[in-house]
């Protein structure tokens, strides 16, 4: 049965139409992937499922009993609450259970009469309510979500009100996290998370999550790793995928080529009726040619098969760049600190040295405020290091995407803005307005795209623009800081291709300068980097010499051999230990003391008295007996026996931890 289901959905704003008669249904523990050009509805389609927008036509339907969390992109958190305060207020059911049982406690400690039975009942039900919302231990819990999503020890007592936007979303996912609702409708949740946030995340959802997904995301590693089937939203539609995001890129592929292969026949079927029509429609068949004109007319009304709507070709050709030195920039024994607000010195790096060559392609990872943007701009020379030495190379033109875009004149439509920035950056270059709507098109600008106003472009439709801009400014030195950040999947894809070395003997074009990328993106990374500059955020830097993936197993098999020696040390230290109090144990003279008959406190009859324990177990086995003996009279009565033998099976589960109890207090 689907735990949550969308069914027939249709929603308009004015003439344009979001989505048109949709239907999803999500059954218990799917891991569903949403993707789609930006603008296509993908959050639209989510906010619906979530109840925050009412579709014009359709029914949503969430099963009886189950709860849907959705992560808001502005959350609303007590600003006075500290961080780990409000990551603890996804535990607040349980807290108010174990309120309530505390209570039922403290009546057992002086029963009324009859009560004890119900009290008894009473506790073990909030018991079993406790366990399965999480028992004792949420401590845990929220340390080890707020551990994985990048916060540290020292954050927790920081009052929400000054956290930064980015930490109130990983805040918000980390609440919605530890909730665990039965179903997760996840809008961007690695937004502002760094590589290792976005690698806890994965794990979390693949291996302790057990509720159901939605997810949109830019992350194709995270699609990749999460998801078991893909949904694209695409002209108002839903198109279904069985599989991860790779599987939907090869079986999207031979669909397409399908549908483009059956356009084309119908086409030429098409022309062939109307040449027909055309020859005819005045001579002796006049009525012949009429009829197959109302023929084709009927089918191209209800049996059209639709064009498919493909991106502009990649062929484009950037212009060349000076050639620039052998060396482009170097670092020798380069460190950066500063202090932190509580005074204490933050190391970003010390001591590093790195050579980037002409043509080389190199990545800069690490967590958030590992220090990767202030790095970058000491091998620019726009900032000083403390210490060391950087030097640029001969010739070296510089192009720097950083993720703020200031002083953008925001009047200029996207073509006009291209020509402008050619004209200015290439001098003697001008750029026609074909050549500058080519441009546009080549990154994922179509039709009446290409003239609005950058003013009225979105976040990552400005990126684009300025991408654009700058790969075809002649640079030969790529600095690019987090240029996915805002761009959908096919954005970030064309900009891999576009980033791509060129290939001599397949006779492809791409970028032929050197690069130096920040991105947490790890698929961009893999595609476009060769060389890695990893920061640790503690001060540690590394120089790698292969891609991501070639890094990431390097770690790996790094981390486990250092957690290995850890167990092996700590499992040393215990046998020492052991070893030692056995040998003062053997040393002491034995006294032998009989137990105290104490209550146990984390028990639910800790509070009772041991007399009543007692009274409760003889009266239990004294009907116990009463059963047993009604069952040797009534053996050929199938009902009754039933009844008992139900009756008897009750009363020995109430007697079993009673009878644990009694005897774990000594007596």
């Amino acid at each position: 049965m689907p735990i949550l289901s969308a069914t027939n959905i249709g929603l308009s704003y004015g003439t344009r139409v979001i989505l048109e008669g949709v239907s999803l249904s999500v059954e218990p523990g799917d891991r569903i992937g949403v993707v789609g050009r930006n603008g296509q509805g993908k959050s639209t389609l989510l906010k619906i499922m979530a109840g925050l927008i009412k579709p014009d036509v359709g029914d949503i339907n969430l099963q009886r009993g189950c709860r849907a969390g959705y992560l808001h992109q502005d959350p609303i958190i007590d600003p006075t609450e500290t961080l780990r305060g409000a990551a603890e207020a996804a535990f607040a059911q349980l807290h108010e259970v174990h309120r309530q049982l505390n209570e039922v406690f403290d009546k057992m400690a002086h029963p009324d009469g009859e009560d004890l039975d119900k009290l008894m009942k009473q506790a073990d039900r909030l018991q079993r309510e406790m366990e399965t919302l999480g028992g004792y231990v949420v401590d845990h819990k929220i340390d080890a979500a707020l551990h994985g999503l990048g916060f540290s020890d020292e954050q927790f007592s920081v009052p929400v009100k000054g956290l930064s936007g980015g930490q109130k979303g990983r805040l918000a996912l980390a609440t919605l996290l530890l909730e665990s609702p039965d179903i997760l409708l996840l809008d961007e949740p690695t937004n502002h998370l760094d590589i290792e946030g976005r690698m806890w995340l994965e794990e979390f959802l693949r291996e302790e999550y057990k509720g159901a997904v939605i997810l949109i995301s830019h992350d194709r590693y995270l699609l990749d790793n999460v998801v078991d089937q893909i949904i694209e939203v695409e002209r108002a539609g839903l198109f279904h995928y069985p599989g991860n995001y790779l599987a939907f890129r090869e079986i999207r592929a031979q669909r397409r080529l399908t549908q483009h292969r059956a356009f084309e026949k119908q086409q030429g079927e098409f022309r062939k009726e109307e040449e027909y029509i055309r020859r005819f429609k005045a001579g002796q068949r006049a009525r012949q040619a009429q009829g197959r004109l109302s023929k084709l007319t009927r089918t191209k009304e209800q049996k059209s098969i639709e064009r498919v709507v493909e991106l502009s070709s990649l062929k484009i050709e950037l212009p060349k760049a000076p050639r620039s030195g052998d060396i482009v920039a170097s670092a020798r024994g380069i460190s950066k600190s500063y202090l932190n607000e509580d005074g204490a010195t933050k190391v970003l790096f010390d001591g590093l040295d790195v050579t980037i060559a002409r043509g080389e392609r190199w990545g800069l990872i690490g967590p958030n405020g590992a220090g990767k943007s202030t790095l970058a701009r000491i091998l620019l020379k726009e900032q000083a290091a403390d210490k060391g030495i950087t030097n640029l190379g001969a010739n070296v033109v510089i192009g720097h995407f950083k993720q703020t875009h200031e002083g953008l004149d925001t009047t200029l439509s996207v073509c006009e803005y291209l020509q402008k920035v050619i004209l200015k950056e290439v001098p003697g270059v001008s750029m026609s307005e074909q050549a500058a709507r080519d441009l546009a098109g080549a990154f994922m600008f179509t039709g009446n795209e290409q003239d609005r106003v950058l003013g009225q472009l979105s976040g990552g439709e400005r990126a684009r623009a300025v991408l654009a801009g700058l790969l075809a400014s002649a640079k030969n030195l790529l600095v690019l800081d987090e240029p996915t950040n805002h761009l959908d999947i096919p954005s970030a894809e064309r900009l891999e291709a576009i980033l791509a070395q060129p290939d001599e003997e397949e006779g492809e074009d791409g970028f032929e300068g050197t690069l130096l990328l920040i991105s947490h993106d790890r698929a961009l990374i893999d595609a476009t980097c060769d060389h890695l500059i990893v920061l640790d955020g503690n001060g540690h830097c590394e120089v790698f010499l292969g891609n991501y993936s070639e890094w990431f197993e390097k770690d790996r098999k790094r981390k486990a051999e250092a957690a290995k020696i850890a167990a092996a040390e700590k499992d040393r230290k215990e046998r020492n230990v052991a070893a030692q109090k056995k040998a003062e144990e053997k040393a002491k003279p034995v006294v032998v003391k009989a137990p105290a008959p104490k209550p146990n406190p984390a028990s639910p009859f800790g509070k009772i008295k041991t007399e009543q324990i007692v009274e409760k177990i003889n009266k239990l086995e004294a009907r116990i007996k009463e059963i047993d003996a009604e069952l040797m009279d009534s053996w050929s009565d199938t009902k009754k026996c039933e009844k008992l033998g139900s009756e008897r099976a009750k009363l020995q589960h109430e007697l079993e931890p009673l009878e644990y109890e009694y005897f774990s207090r000594g007596e």
